[in-house]
């Protein structure tokens, strides 16, 4: 059994990833229900916790039904990280996180999310100071390094062990690559056999179907697998790896009519946590994904992505049913 401090996250975890605009509590509903074990916030930002922004505070929202779940911060001022820790340890998660991996340009180049990893010490100084402030376990999520040259992860997770995190999620790229390339996690499983290591160390990049998870699993000794990018408009991914690992056999995919039934409440639970507009407006990122495959689909994205009211929306995915709903899923 993998412990995240004494917190039982199950054999072999999947963990939802912390994901800017996606990881939000409808979503992260819909990955639970399909078999995610640990579920992570999209980051937040410390200065906006610090003046209690309206947006920052609003990504505080957990709910018990998804525990163990843990909230990201990101930021880079050490006693501004300090303070909003304090303050998401408020919340009650079960788990607090720092988003040392993030690799945008106007989070990275600030020295927050990856940019920190071109200033070790003070990572390790951060994460220190954080630890030193809450009472819930911390984890880290990273990257391998900031580009070729600069691969100490082997080291900065030891380091980052040793000040007190309860586990390590490992990106298997550079903050150079950014998403390009394929992620190389033969540094993870560095971290992993470490014989120092004795925190559970995820692995991250490119698990998108369970063989890949299976071969993961069995070629690089993980304890859990992250998944991200797969997960958006695929929640079904969960589940799917689960009973792979376990039997050895591939679960048919999603039929229309539990992608519609997904989709449906995605965009119900959305509006009834951001309100109408909002709702709508931040579920359109999704459509593309939920009904990934099916041929001769562009006229209903498109009435999807421009409808303005939440009857307009429920009416087309209503069609939707009708059209598509014999068809096998793609």
């Amino acid at each position: 059994m993998v412990k995240i401090s004494d917190i039982e996250v199950g054999e072999f975890p999947l963990l939802l990833a912390p994901m800017e605009d996606v990881s939000d509590p409808p979503f992260r509903a819909l990955c639970k229900e399909n078999g995610a074990d640990v579920m992570y916030t999209e980051f937040i930002s410390s200065e906006g916790l610090i003046r209690d922004a309206a947006k920052s505070v609003k990504k505080l929202d957990i709910f018990e039904y998804e525990r163990p779940i843990g909230i990201q911060i990101f930021g880079n001022e050490i006693s501004s990280m300090r303070e909003a820790a304090a303050i998401t340890e408020q919340a009650n998660p079960d788990i607090i996180d720092i988003n040392y991996g993030c690799p945008v340009k106007n989070v990275a180049c600030k020295g927050a999310g990856a940019g920190i990893l071109q200033d070790i010490p003070k990572m390790v100084s951060m994460t220190a100071e954080i630890v030193k402030a809450v009472t819930k376990p911390v984890t880290v999520k990273t990257r391998l390094g900031w580009d070729n040259n600069t691969k100490y992860i082997v080291e900065v997770a030891e380091r980052l062990q040793d000040v007190g995190i309860k586990a390590i999620s490992i990106h298997g790229r550079t903050r150079q690559q950014m998403y390009k390339g394929t992620a190389d996690w033969s540094l993870i499983a560095e971290v992993k056999n470490n014989p120092r290591m004795h925190i559970p160390v995820f692995g991250n990049g490119d698990v998108d179907s369970p063989e890949k998870a299976l071969e993961m699993k069995k070629r690089y000794g993980v304890d859990g697998i992250m998944i991200g990018r797969a997960s958006i408009g695929y929640p079904w991914i969960f589940n799917e790896i689960k009973h792979y690992l376990r039997t050895g056999e591939l679960l048919p995919g999603p039929n229309i009519s539990q992608r519609v039934e997904a989709c449906r409440k995605h965009f119900q639970m959305a509006i009834e946590w951001k309100g109408e507009k909002l709702g709508i407006f931040e579920t359109r990122r999704h459509y593309t994904n939920y009904f990934k495959g099916i041929p001769h689909f562009k006229e209903y994205r498109t009435k999807l992505v421009t409808s303005e009211s939440q009857e307009e929306i429920l009416a087309v995915l209503e069609d939707i049913m009708e059209k598509f709903g014999p068809m096998a899923a793609a």
